[in-house]
């Protein structure tokens, strides 16, 4: 059911979102498709490409550099939309690739016009979401150019934990997580082996682990502060009555309820 959907729930987060505005989303919620672990459901520069709603599993979005070398530029769970921007522009300025195996619900630019025009609620809530994904980018670019290679690596996952719990996919002690060392290296604009022995720095203090394919906050607080995460970006809601819709009876706002465990 749509409404049990990772991305209802994502989006639930921003605005209480009604049985008629769920049913926007039907259609979309239905139109399923499957791929292999390495496959790429979106290329660079691929015209009139879909874009789609991640259901299960782990996706990345990255930039192929002309020597062969990669910037992953966002990691993907469940909820989240994939490339969204390439059903908007002529053309798909990045690559989208399936992490682990995964299902995902395919979305033409007629879905949107659709949904958009059958529930204001859903267009705001939507747009919230992809504001709040940007915030995401500008956060990790400052990584990139100001953290350290610990404090990049701690924030990555804090970020990743944070967006799990708001799916309910995290109890925000541990998570299961997929991602190489070489993966994260392509994130964060560092080598495996750096990244390698920042994990076992990491552990060492008692801050996490990442072991077996599972993170473990030790220190939840600690590694907080430690990363200066500010996790304010991310568990932002809409302002009441920011975008005032004629449908009051059911859009009620209600904020994302973000607690550690």
């Amino acid at each position: 059911m749509v409404q049990n959907s990772p991305f209802a729930r994502k989006l639930s987060a921003y605005l209480e979102l009604s049985g008629p505005d769920l049913a926007a989303l039907s259609d979309v919620y239905d139109r399923r498709r499957k791929f292999p672990a390495g496959q790429d459901l979106i290329s660079q520069g691929q015209e009139n490409s879909s874009a789609f709603i991640l259901m299960k599993g782990w996706a990345c979005s990255y930039v192929l550099l002309e020597d062969g070398s990669r910037q992953i530029v966002a990691f993907h769970i469940a909820g989240d939309t994939l490339g969204l921007r390439s059903i908007l522009f002529r053309g798909s300025d990045h690559n989208v690739e399936a992490i682990t195996n995964i299902e995902a619900s395919e979305v033409l630019i007629s879905d949107l016009a659709s949904a958009f025009g059958r529930s204001t609620e859903m267009a705001t809530a939507i747009l919230w979401s992809a504001s709040r994904d940007v915030s995401a980018l500008v956060a990790n670019l400052v990584g990139l150019g100001r953290r350290s290679a610990a404090e990049r690596i701690a924030h990555c996952l804090l970020e990743l934990a944070t967006r799990l719990h708001e799916v309910d996919l995290c109890d925000m002690h541990s998570f299961d997580c997929p991602l190489s060392q070489y993966q994260l290296a392509d994130a964060l604009g560092l080598s495996a082996v750096h990244v390698n022995r920042v994990l076992r720095e990491l552990r060492e203090s008692g801050l996490m682990t990442f072991q077996k394919r599972r993170v473990t906050f030790d220190d939840f607080d600690g590694l907080v502060a430690f990363a200066q995460f500010d996790r304010t970006y991310l568990k932002d809601t809409l302002p009441k009555n920011r975008f005032p819709s004629p449908k009051s009876n059911h859009s009620v706002i209600r904020p994302l309820q973000y607690q550690a465990r």
